[in-house]
């Protein structure tokens, strides 16, 4: 069964994972219809998951419509969280506010969020994706008069430069307006840029880390190395030959533990340190199934380090720098990772 955890700094307590919601809906051309959404929201629900991720934009509003059907007889138990920022395909493209950070196209998202999710208040608020225009003084006050009136209750970040969530925090904490409490990013074993700055800022920040894309667009279920893949031609002919090493790798340790390749890909990530959790996308029960036993088992030490290996990633400046050892003995006198939770003080505590 799920565990809680506290959703970076705050009170609020969710799931270890979190349910995501794209493919709630067929408007886009695929995804699930809604008796299928139905099941895997149930199958969430069932192994104890409170979490749900969803945004005004998916399928055209479809996904946002299914979760406030799905959450409605016990809205209270669930902790939604939805973006705004992006438009619809069937907004009027003539009308320049209808995207963006903009406190504008903030309150008319959240207005139309709260009605096609049939709630009259949202747990947390993302900015979906940063537009480099919007001061982001605006946003946060735009922020935190939506939590005074009691539509919104937190605030996160999702895909936004790791010095505008820095600047942000600062701001809010400062000014005692709303602060940030999760940021939202892609990650997987394969795809680890993150690691650079963003994930190191959130350790600092207590920010809640919510990474998606953990199996790197399915390449890390192993399904594109199949020379006899006829499901989606196209991506099979484009799958990279870095995304087929990857793959090779957790399909070997698949067998060798009698886990499944998304098993293995997902808690690659959520065992990384931090307070990390794995958003989950699927388009079927049995997947979302499948997906859930990541609860009953851990990676040793060596598996996760077997996974890293797999990759050419460096972390590269400043990090390789300010971690190199000669650096670490200069200015402390000893060893120790920045990279871990907990950084010891100079004397060594």
């Amino acid at each position: 069964m799920m565990r809680f955890k506290l959703l970076g700094k705050s009170g609020l307590r969710v799931s270890e994972l979190c349910l995501g919601t794209m493919t709630f809906g067929t408007d886009w051309g695929w995804g699930a219809d809604k008796p299928e959404a139905q099941k895997i929201f149930n199958a969430f629900v069932e192994a104890g998951g409170n979490f749900i991720d969803t945004s005004h934009n998916y399928t055209d509003g479809t996904s946002e419509k299914f979760v406030g059907e799905f959450i409605h007889a016990k809205r209270d138990e669930f902790v939604v969280a939805t973006k705004y920022t992006l438009q619809m395909a069937t907004d009027n493209r003539n009308n320049p506010n209808l995207g963006g950070n903009s406190r504008k196209t903030m309150r008319h998202t959240v207005e139309a969020s709260l009605k096609r999710l049939n709630t009259d208040y949202i747990d947390l608020l993302y900015l979906h994706m940063w537009d480099f225009t919007t001061p982001v003084e605006e946003v946060l006050r735009g922020v935190d008069d939506l939590v005074s009136a009691g539509k919104v209750l937190y605030f996160a970040f999702s895909d936004t430069p790791a010095w505008v969530v820095s600047q942000a925090v600062a701001i809010a904490e400062i000014r005692g307006w709303t602060r940030p409490v999760a940021f939202q990013f892609p990650y997987s074993a394969l795809s680890r840029g993150v690691e650079r700055d963003v994930m190191p800022m959130c350790r600092i920040m207590d920010l809640a880390m919510l990474p998606w894309g953990v199996l790197s667009g399915g390449a890390l279920t192993g399904k594109y190395n199949a020379t006899d893949n006829s499901a989606d031609p196209k991506r099979n002919a484009d799958a990279s030959e870095s995304e087929k090493k990857m793959a090779e790798t957790i399909l070997a340790l698949s067998k060798e533990i009698g886990r499944s390749p998304s098993q293995i890909a997902i808690n690659w990530v959520r065992q990384q340190a931090g307070q990390i959790i794995p958003i989950l996308g699927a388009r079927t029960h049995a997947q979302i199934v499948d997906n859930l036993g990541v609860l009953d088992f851990s990676l040793t030490d060596d598996q996760l380090q077997k996974l890293r290996d797999a990759t050419d990633f460096k972390i590269d400046f400043p990090l390789s720098f300010l971690t190199a050892d000669y650096i670490r003995h200069l200015v402390f006198g000893h060893t120790f990772s920045l990279l871990d939770n907990h950084h010891p003080s100079p004397d060594g505590k």
